[in-house]
């Protein structure tokens, strides 16, 4: 499983085998989230025992780093 970086105890990762549309998981902290791509912006899809606090942590990594995202799936899956 590719993963992209860590962030405050959070993993970014993509799994090995996976499908359209272009997302990433974020797992850590006992929580888990799943964010996808709609064209100009990651949004959130499921979340699971996430924090607010650290929602918003995340929120931010994905939006400040979206363009690295988008580079590493194209060149893991293309």
């Amino acid at each position: 499983m590719p993963e992209i970086f860590r962030f405050f105890g959070f993993s970014f990762f993509f799994f090995s085998r996976e499908h359209e549309p272009l997302h990433i998981h974020v797992e850590g902290n006992g929580g888990v989230a799943k964010f996808n791509w709609n064209g100009e912006e990651f949004v959130l899809s499921e979340k699971h025992g996430i924090k607010a606090n650290d929602y918003k942590k995340i929120k931010d990594v994905i939006d400040e780093n979206a363009d690295i995202i988008i580079s590493r799936w194209n060149e893991y899956f293309n």
